[in-house]
């Protein structure tokens, strides 16, 4: 009996966790966040460029926008924070942690639901570089006064 017990409360906190974990990224939906779904160079720098890659999509035109960088390729699993939303055209203006501009793509090449990565990882704002963490904040610099640095007798630090 103590082992039904025992077995009944490992299952129900298991399951307990997964809600909480999906609470998470309910949240990170509501903020703007969504997960990649698609495999292909379709974040572009303009809404036009996107229309045309994801409309004729061939790998002559694939090339061509890849070498012009008029579209980056867009991974499953990335998360990406939509900024702006185009109803009409059903598009979605994003930032990507690793990109500093803004791009475009299709609404339906993003999930509201997480979405593991290459790695079996459903990425997050912070590991993602989307929000910089204390690991990758950046500092001041010290001021370079050299007055008081220590120095041998024979002039070097």
């Amino acid at each position: 009996m103590k082992l039904l017990i025992s077995f009944m409360t490992a299952v129900s906190l298991g399951l307990t966790c997964t809600v909480l974990g999906a609470d998470n990224y309910s949240a990170l939906a509501a903020k703007g966040y969504r997960w990649v779904t698609v495999n292909g160079p379709y974040a572009c720098k303009t809404e036009e460029d996107a229309e045309r890659i994801a409309a004729h999509h061939t790998d002559a035109i694939e090339l061509q926008v890849v070498e012009n960088i008029e579209c980056y390729y867009l991974i499953p699993g990335t998360i990406v924070q939509v900024i702006k939303e185009d109803p009409v055209r059903s598009m979605s203006e994003m930032r990507l942690g690793s990109i500093t501009r803004s791009l475009w793509t299709y609404s339906r090449f993003l999930s509201k639901r997480p979405v593991k990565d290459t790695y079996g990882v459903i990425e997050t704002p912070e590991n993602s570089g989307l929000i910089p963490t204390a690991d990758t904040a950046i500092l001041p610099a010290l001021p370079s006064d050299n007055s008081t640095a220590r120095t041998w007798q024979n002039g070097n630090p």
